[in-house]
């Protein structure tokens, strides 16, 4: 009997037109891995806030057509995915779908349509290549909650330092680099997604992967001038930092020029398209940066494909993997593999 296989891929999805905005911002700011306050407390937090932000928000989605590109692009991931895998795995039926965590194609429709699919394995594989409980985790915990099919279940914990990913992002580096045709110094400023302070000190590994990708993509460029960033703070709490802001100011007075790579976002929406490209590029120019360059995110890359096929491959034949490396080094009792390990 043929094998089937049914891949489900992680993302945190868009709005796709301005009426959505509203809807999503209430998903997104609903969702317990984002708010952790008790229900009906929750609910009113998220109605306040997505009522509160949505006009800005709107104007921010207008400034690149009114909608978010992530869907689009990650419906090009899957479609990549997908050739890759009908290719290499001849012998399996492969079916690979989008789920998106807070607007469509949302989690439940995706998981209506692994069940009308009937597979005999399933691998979740996130778009995320960094934990954290507000992405993966919060992702495979809706999974779980709406997924009422067979078959067996391998979840991707993350791939922070997976080669296919380096080389991706290292082809967009040189690629916009040689595209600008400079050949003064530059710093490498890798600007990933913030979070509250408060959920990395809650032993979320997010931010050790985020600093363990850089750095493995700064031996393979083979450059010494680099810094790890954070970027899109919201709300009154305590970020993690430095962020992008600061590190671009400390640029313009270092007087060199800066190519920033969005180091944990696989393909692009509103915080590179606006918040890199726009702003930070204004905020740039006004520090005084000699030169602003903005690596692409990595998208359909053929190596990142690539890695993603492979990973799927891996997943088949255990339970629960971390590909290119183990448990998270040092104390971090919300990475999945010490969660594992300790159960055991």
């Amino acid at each position: 009997m043929t094998r089937r296989v049914a891949v489900v891929l992680f993302n945190l999805g868009g709005p796709d037109s301005p009426e959505a905005v509203r809807p999503f911002l209430f998903n997104l700011f609903h969702d317990p891995a984002i708010i952790s306050l008790p229900q009906p407390l929750r609910w009113l937090v998220a109605r306040l806030i997505s009522g509160g932000r949505y006009k800005t928000a709107q104007a921010i989605y207008a400034r690149i057509g009114g909608s978010s590109p992530l869907v689009k692009e990650t419906e090009a991931q899957r479609q990549a995915l997908s050739d890759l895998l009908c290719n290499t795995m001849p012998d399996v039926v492969i079916e690979v779908v989008v789920a998106m965590r807070y607007w469509r194609p949302l989690t439940k429709a995706a998981a209506a349509q692994v069940e009308a699919f009937a597979p005999d394995d399933i691998i979740l594989l996130p778009l995320y290549p960094q934990f954290s409980t507000t992405t993966t985790g919060s992702s495979l915990l809706e999974w779980n909650k709406v997924y009422k099919g067979g078959g067996s279940t391998h979840a991707v914990c993350c791939y922070p330092e997976g080669p296919g990913l380096v080389e991706a992002h290292a082809r967009q580096i040189e690629a916009t680099i040689a595209a600008a045709g400079t050949t003064g110094q530059l710093r490498i400023i890798f600007s990933a997604h913030g979070l509250p302070q408060k959920i990395i000190e809650g032993g979320d590994p997010y931010q050790h992967q985020v600093e363990r990708s850089a750095a493995a993509l700064a031996r393979r460029l083979s450059v010494d001038d680099w810094r790890v960033s954070y970027q899109s703070r919201v709300g009154p709490l305590k970020w993690i930092g430095p962020s992008t802001i600061e590190t671009l100011e400390e640029a313009g007075r270092d007087n060199v020029g800066v190519v920033v790579v969005p180091i944990a976002f696989v393909s692009e929406h509103s915080e590179t398209l606006v918040e890199l490209d726009i702003e930070y590029r204004e905020l740039a120019e006004h520090a005084g940066v000699p030169l602003y360059l903005r690596a692409p995110a990595i998208g359909v890359q053929p190596s990142f494909i690539e890695e993603l096929g492979d990973m799927v491959a891996q997943a088949l034949r255990g339970p629960a993997i971390a590909p290119y490396g183990g448990p998270c080094q040092g104390r971090f009792p919300k990475c999945p593999l010490q969660c594992k390990a300790k159960a055991a």
